[in-house]
């Protein structure tokens, strides 16, 4: 069974959520395009789904929760859209305590073919 399609910029936010809290992997590779760029909070540029997916692996293992914050949403017509996302995320850690981390994302994310949005560029430490 697919995981639902991000119907709007915003929403491509809102899934990762999601799919984070349930640690559903293929899902979060999924929301973006096959040459997308992710960059990690060491600043290290991942570009591609088999990269993004190691980026991810660890973190989405720890099924945190990922609290969206949208500063301003520019779109470029009904194909491009910019997202600035304060965004705040927990996590248990093994020990049990509650760790917290936030960012302020730069977030690019392009209309597909098939009406759903994809990231394209996700910096979400762009402006930390």
């Amino acid at each position: 069974m697919s995981s639902p399609a991000a119907r709007t910029p915003e929403d491509c936010s809102h899934r990762l959520s999601e799919y984070l809290e349930a640690g559903d992997l293929d899902a979060i590779v999924g929301l973006y395009e096959p040459g997308a760029t992710f960059v990690t909070q060491d600043r290290s540029v991942k570009v591609g789904r088999d990269a993004i997916r190691q980026a991810f692996a660890e973190f989405a293992a720890a099924k945190p929760r990922l609290r969206s914050n949208f500063i301003m949403v520019l779109r470029n017509g009904d194909n491009l859209a910019v997202l600035y996302n304060d965004w705040t995320t927990s996590v248990r850690t093994p020990d049990g305590q509650e760790q917290e981390m936030t960012g302020k994302a730069v977030e690019v994310v392009c209309r597909q073919s098939d009406g759903s949005w994809k990231f394209a560029v996700d910096d979400p430490f762009a402006r930390s």
